[in-house]
């Protein structure tokens, strides 16, 4: 028999945010015949006091997700973008500032980099070749990213990238493995390592306090020793060069704190060739697409507690 005399247990809401997502913003800064482009795909999301809105609809705290847009936009003409992550801090201070409800705010941008179509030596009859500084092409080795939060108070800048593809083509090893009953894969004293890098690291200014990175470079320069420690550690595993990608960005740019990589293990094979009278020295692979091995680990300053998500899809 049920006791309907006792109140039910309210339903309570949890954790909520509203924003706008993925607004593609192209910024054009023309520098007399010289232009520049920063091309971002920026989303916002917003918290706070918005309670109401879920349990009665009232929008009365409510900043209409369209003007999220348009600020992001009006903020591209107004501050420019000097990079991906000052232009979040603008927003996210804006957001949290300016709306009494809303007491965070977490801005998270793609940044697709394009660089200088090189012109011929020769003039064009059209165009002189040293006046071509206004055509671009897409760069396809990267995306760069960033996540902003602010909360009024304090800062958390988390980076990084994504998709981009580096290539050992020998000086890895894979051996000496546990081996079972269902084990069939060969140990490997010469291979292929190959993974497409996707990392994030985490800066360790916090507030306006303290003397805020120069984020071009940092990117730049963090960039440079991941790729310089993969190129430049012999491998006996991908985990053993994933270790030594984050220990020489945490040595050597001591704005950041943590770093987390996932590599997928783009397996090569080689090709049997003896059906066909060929021996392969190691000179003809497949590259299989799927299933991969894929590595993941976090890899943090000495003292410094880990804060970047384990799984970086939701970040």
């Amino acid at each position: 028999m049920t006791d309907n005399s006792r109140p039910a247990r309210p339903v309570i809401l949890g954790q909520n945010q509203y924003g706008k997502a993925e607004n593609r913003v192209v910024k054009i800064t023309r520098d007399g015949a010289t232009h520049h482009i920063k091309d971002l795909n920026v989303s916002v999301a917003l918290s706070g006091d918005m309670d109401e809105v879920h349990y009665s609809g009232s929008n009365a705290n409510v900043l209409p997700t369209d003007t999220t847009k348009n600020t992001v936009y009006a903020f591209a003409k107004e501050h420019g973008i000097e990079s991906a992550e000052q232009f979040g801090i603008h927003l996210a201070r804006h957001f949290v500032t300016s709306q009494e409800p809303i007491r965070t705010a977490r801005i998270r941008i793609e940044e697709y980099a394009w660089e200088r179509i090189a012109a011929s030596d020769a003039n064009s009859r059209f165009i002189g070749a040293d006046e071509v500084k206004h055509s671009f092409v897409r760069k396809g080795q990267e995306t760069r990213l960033t996540q902003i939060t602010y909360d009024g108070s304090s800062w958390e800048v988390v980076s990084g990238l994504k998709d981009l593809t580096v290539m050992n083509s020998t000086n890895s090893e894979f051996w000496g493995y546990v081996k079972d009953k269902y084990t069939t894969l060969q140990e490997a004293y010469d291979r292929i390592l190959a993974t497409s890098v996707s990392a994030r690291w985490r800066f360790n200014w916090t507030d306006d306090e303290q003397r805020m990175p120069n984020w071009e470079k940092s990117y730049e320069q963090t960039r440079k020793h991941m790729l310089q420690a993969f190129a430049e550690t012999y491998s006996l595993s991908l985990q053993q060069t994933l270790y030594q990608m984050g220990s020489r960005i945490i040595n050597n740019r001591s704005e950041i704190d943590e770093v987390r990589f996932s590599l997928p293990n783009k397996h090569h094979f080689l090709v049997d060739l003896e059906p066909f009278g060929l021996k392969n020295d190691n000179e003809v692979y497949f590259a299989a697409d799927r299933p991969y091995g894929l590595i993941e680990a976090t890899i943090l300053r000495d003292g410094c507690e880990p804060k970047i998500p384990v799984d970086l899809t939701n970040l």
